[in-house]
């Protein structure tokens, strides 16, 4: 039987405040694997992780622990596959916070810095998945981008699939549509809320551009095709 893995290694810099309820994750994962807390115990150990820990988890119904069990996938096993290390308190701005471990929930751990480290956001990183056999298609990686209101996720094999389906001379980062507006300048189209900032564009593959009629604007638009992300 292989056994599969999900690294990740990534730090990151949150405040003080934020720090303090990162330090409270374990405790409060420790309270969920105690099958012999009754009700009265179980709301006695989410009193003690204190206001912050409760501001960033409201519960959403009887069970004082059911917003913090949201973040998991499966909350019938709620766990991250990380260790958290946080940074001792000093009198800086920030405090540093280093998360790496070799089976990490990847969604868990995206909605745990969403829900707790909103200073930091927007916030990405980086993972590996990894097999102990020789065996294909096991390994590749991705990457989450984790904002206020949105998280996102992404993975070599949809690159690698773009790369083998592009053909040559295609625009490699896709296109978008762009016109020009006299007072706000230079504008790009999204399929569902119109012309507005490159940041929220429709992205087009070549093949989808070639069957997408461009919107009507005063200034004719055009379509423009995208360049490589800086590094």
């Amino acid at each position: 039987m292989a056994n599969h893995f999900t690294k990740a290694s990534f730090t990151l810099a949150v405040t003080p405040a934020e720090a303090e309820v990162l330090r409270l994750i374990d405790d409060a994962i420790e309270a969920l694997d105690d099958a012999s807390l009754e009700p009265d115990g179980r709301t006695a150990r989410f009193s003690a992780l204190g206001p912050a820990f409760a501001a960033c988890f409201p519960p959403a119904d009887a069970d004082p622990f059911s917003g913090f069990l949201e973040i998991f996938p499966d909350p019938d096993y709620p766990r991250l596959g990380f260790t958290l290390q946080v940074d001792p308190p000093d009198t800086g701005d920030t405090v540093g916070v280093w998360i790496h471990g070799e089976q990490v929930d990847i969604e868990a751990t995206a909605a745990l810095i969403q829900a707790t480290a909103r200073s930091a956001l927007p916030f990405g990183f980086e993972y590996a998945l990894d097999c102990d056999r020789m065996r294909p298609g096991e390994f590749g990686g991705g990457f989450v981008v984790i904002r206020e209101d949105d998280i996102e996720f992404g993975g070599s094999a949809r690159g690698l699939e773009k790369a083998l389906t592009r053909r040559p001379g295609e625009a490699e980062h896709g296109l978008v549509i762009a016109t020009r507006d006299r007072e706000e300048g230079l504008l790009f189209w999204n399929s569902k809320a119109g012309f507005g900032s490159l940041e929220t564009a429709t992205v087009f593959s070549e093949a989808e551009a070639s069957n997408t009629d461009l919107p009507i604007a005063s200034d004719q638009p055009e379509w423009l095709a995208l360049p490589a992300p800086l590094a």
